[in-house]
């Protein structure tokens, strides 16, 4: 790498590694803990890159981004942060940030990022940028983990675009929020939101009324999967109406439409037509990590709306983070708020948590069981309700290489993670060769990254 680097950050050790991981690296750096430093020697032409903490102790680092971006367009901006809700994504992409990592980063994927930014002219500012959401927001968008920060970023690239979006994920994860969010924070947010059943596509104007109820906002159609032939029809001809100023589209499916499609359930034309982007919000087994993050938050919005103050104990916090979850977020919450009026005393015990979630269903840890169900069990019976969804006929050919590829790619995933992307530990720890598990890699398009982390 070649160019100067800006690096504003309060926390010191960050600034120190960061500036010692940069210079190796072939960059001169200038570091500070001020973002009117920084600001100054934006202002004075200085660096080739700024990489900006946002919450800094003399102002933020977002809402510093239009004024650099004016004073120096073609500089890019790395913008870190240890908020952990998708409106810090949202809005570092509207502000224009030419990236955006949640702390913890990975120093090595960072330095790749910081190579790339050097390499590239910054795009050009957009013509508006959507304010802020007020800190009391609702939205329970909170996450740290890899898999909702992907989501995140995914989200703010898509959501000003007129691509079709199909939000996938179990019950209760929030696939009506992503939806809700995409709505609120793109350039359609002033236009109606509309949540279509398809009790509204019924009768010759059915389909049109919806589209003049919809002019030119969004229009999402609930658990799709659950339309009938006649409805799934009724979209396709909806669709196909549309002119010019149309509304976005997007649908949510607690299923996996592609199977749905495999078995003649679902209508081919229209699940092509509803998956320009497809978008999956993780359950919370898939991100253990951010549960304590929610509890926090559920907590804290009901201190705001009843006055009672509640924290978790640290064995509840356990208890809390170790329950599978089957109802995901919104089961979490609806537990939270029971607690909230249940719990005798400010810190609520382990015992308190047992009691609320003993009434409610599968009760299992996520980590230990040595009496759960074996993996070649589990194995079986998805691979009996694949065949029987085809309804006595046989899935299309291929099916060896497809459930391979459905085994392989997050078993090399996991085994990634855990030997913290280090390619000859997951070889050993896989029992392969090294070169066999980097064209695996390359042929199931994983991306690899070293673990090294900086809180």
């Amino acid at each position: 790498m070649d160019g100067t680097v800006l690096v504003a950050d309060d926390d010191r050790t960050i600034r120190t590694v960061l500036t010692q991981a940069l210079t190796r690296a072939g960059c001169k750096v200038h570091a500070t803990s001020s973002l009117m430093t920084l600001m100054r020697w934006v202002e004075e032409g200085k660096g080739d890159l700024v990489i900006s903490d946002v919450i800094m102790p003399d102002g933020n680092g977002l809402d510093a981004l239009p004024r650099i971006g004016k004073m120096r367009p073609g500089l890019p901006v790395i913008v870190i942060s240890a908020q952990n809700t998708i409106m810090t994504a949202i809005q570092a992409a509207e502000a224009e940030a030419f990236d955006y990592l949640p702390k913890p980063f990975d120093l090595p994927d960072l330095m790749k990022r910081s190579a790339k930014a050097l390499e590239q002219k910054r795009r050009m500012p957009k013509a508006a940028v959507i304010p802020p959401r007020e800190a009391g927001d609702d939205l329970p968008l909170v996450g740290r983990t890899p898999a909702m920060q992907a989501l995140y970023r995914l989200v703010a690239r898509v959501m000003n675009t007129d691509l079709a979006v199909l939000i996938t994920g179990e019950s209760g994860t929030g696939k009506s929020l992503i939806a809700r969010a995409i709505h609120d924070f793109s350039d359609r947010r002033t236009a109606p939101f509309v949540v279509a059943q398809a009790s509204d596509l019924q009768g010759v104007d059915g389909p049109s009324s919806l589209l003049q109820r919809a002019r030119g906002g969004s229009i999402v159609f609930d658990e799709v999967a659950d339309y009938d032939e006649d409805a799934q029809a009724r979209i396709v001809r909806l669709l196909d109406m549309m002119g010019d100023s149309a509304p976005r589209v997007m649908a949510t499916s607690q299923v996996d439409l592609s199977q749905r499609m495999e078995s003649g359930t679902f209508r081919q034309d229209l699940y092509y037509r509803l998956s320009g982007v497809t978008l999956h919000v993780p359950s919370l087994r898939e991100r253990v990590d951010d549960i304590p993050l929610l509890a926090d938050h559920f907590l804290a919005k009901g201190e705001r709306e009843t006055g009672n103050l509640r924290r978790l104990s640290p064995d509840a916090r356990d208890l809390v983070r170790s329950y599978s979850w089957p109802g995901n977020v919104r089961q979490l919450e609806n537990t939270l708020k029971r607690l909230m009026v249940t719990a005798t005393e400010v810190e609520i015990s382990r015992a308190e948590v047992e009691s609320v979630l003993g009434n409610q269903p599968a009760m299992e840890p996520l980590r230990g069981g040595g009496d759960g169900e074996k993996l070649s069990a589990s194995v079986a019976r998805h691979l009996k309700r694949y065949f029987d969804l085809h309804g006595g006929q046989l899935p299309p050919a291929g099916v060896y290489q497809r459930i391979l590829k459905e085994v392989e790619l997050p078993l090399i995933e996991i085994a990634l993670d855990a030997t913290a992307g280090n390619q000859a530990k997951c070889a050993d720890l896989l029992g392969i060769n090294r070169n066999t598990l980097r064209k695996k890699i390359t042929d199931l398009d994983i991306r690899v990254t070293r673990r090294r982390k900086l809180m």
